[in-house]
């Protein structure tokens, strides 16, 4: 480890802005710093609360996370923000520019906000967002909100990195609940039912609340519905309230250490799947070389399988038979 990187990751536990911006750049473009940097700050990890706003676009999900923001602030408690944007098709950077919308964070020292493009992938929840939550933890935040983009899988993988999953709805969505996945509704630990001056919001939340009934509690919690105005900050201190019920619901369940045992384990999953991908393609398998193998397939002078097969023999992963 070199002076550099331990001055570094100091000044990162220290809550120095302009190093911890340094880390995340150097986490979304994956230089060889970054690993060294997490492995040098992953021991002051573990303190912060990560609460995942999820939802369909439109919803209002950067205006709550930027008035959740303000509630935990007045109690005095550090925020870090992350907001998952698309990527861009051209740059590979994030196109929403979240970071405008929370202007009024922009000046607070106890707020760190950063907007991260999913890099294809869909939903958002890439490495790097995963890793961007370990470093802001070391850097002190109490809490850290992650909004997704709240499309495609992301929506459902949202909940192996949130201690607390936030489901954000509307009055006026098409056919109402009968058009919400199954999954989206199994996930949420508090629901959100934003915009609730619309037209149709009591009818709404009724059936929210019966479809409810039928998903099956976790550890004694029945997932409540709050009801918020979040551009006039209306129903965000009750949702604040919701949110720490469940934290304190969830420390005193028994099976608080296996469900930290099982989100660890994805996120070595995915951490080694990672890295295979990168040794792998990076080693043995040029861009040129891909097209080949895919222009051999879509002209069925081979198989998927027993290309990729190929591939990894190539690796030295081939199958044991």
């Amino acid at each position: 480890m070199t002076v550099s990187i331990e001055n570094w990751a100091e000044q990162v536990r220290a809550g120095d802005v302009r190093a911890i911006s340094r880390a995340v750049s150097a986490i979304e473009n994956r230089e060889r710093e970054a690993e060294e940097i997490l492995r040098q700050l992953f021991p002051f990890t573990g303190r912060a609360y990560r609460v995942g706003i999820t939802g369909a676009p439109g919803t209002g999900k950067s205006t709550l996370v930027d008035r959740l923001a303000s509630h935990y602030r007045a109690q005095k408690k550090t925020v870090g923000i992350i907001a998952v944007d698309p990527s861009s098709p051209f740059t590979g950077g994030s196109i929403l520019g979240d970071r405008i919308r929370m202007q009024g964070h922009a000046t607070d020292a106890g707020v760190f906000i950063r907007s991260m493009a999913t890099r294809g992938f869909l939903g958002g929840l890439s490495q790097a967002t995963r890793d961007t939550t370990l470093l802001l933890d070391a850097a002190g935040k109490q809490i850290i909100l992650v909004e997704t983009v709240g499309v495609g899988q992301g929506e459902i993988e949202i909940v192996r990195l949130a201690d607390c999953t936030i489901v954000v709805l509307m009055p006026g969505m098409g056919d109402d609940v009968q058009s919400l996945k199954a999954g989206l509704m199994e996930i949420g630990d508090v629901f959100v039912l934003n915009k609730s001056d619309r037209e149709g919001a009591g009818r709404f939340e009724q059936q929210l609340k019966g479809i409810l009934q039928l998903v099956p509690e976790r550890d004694g919690w029945k997932p409540p519905v709050v009801r918020t105005i979040a551009t006039e900050t209306k129903g965000v201190a009750e949702l604040g309230r919701q949110i720490e019920l469940f934290r304190n619901h969830f420390e005193q369940a028994h099976e608080r250490h296996a469900r930290e045992v099982g989100h660890w384990k994805e996120w070595i999953l995915q951490l080694l799947e990672t890295r295979l991908m990168e040794r792998v393609a990076g080693k043995y398998l040029g861009e040129k070389e891909l097209d080949a193998i895919a222009a051999a397939v879509a002209e069925r002078k081979t198989d998927p399988y027993g290309a990729v097969n190929a591939i990894l023999a190539r690796a030295g992963l081939g199958e044991d038979r």
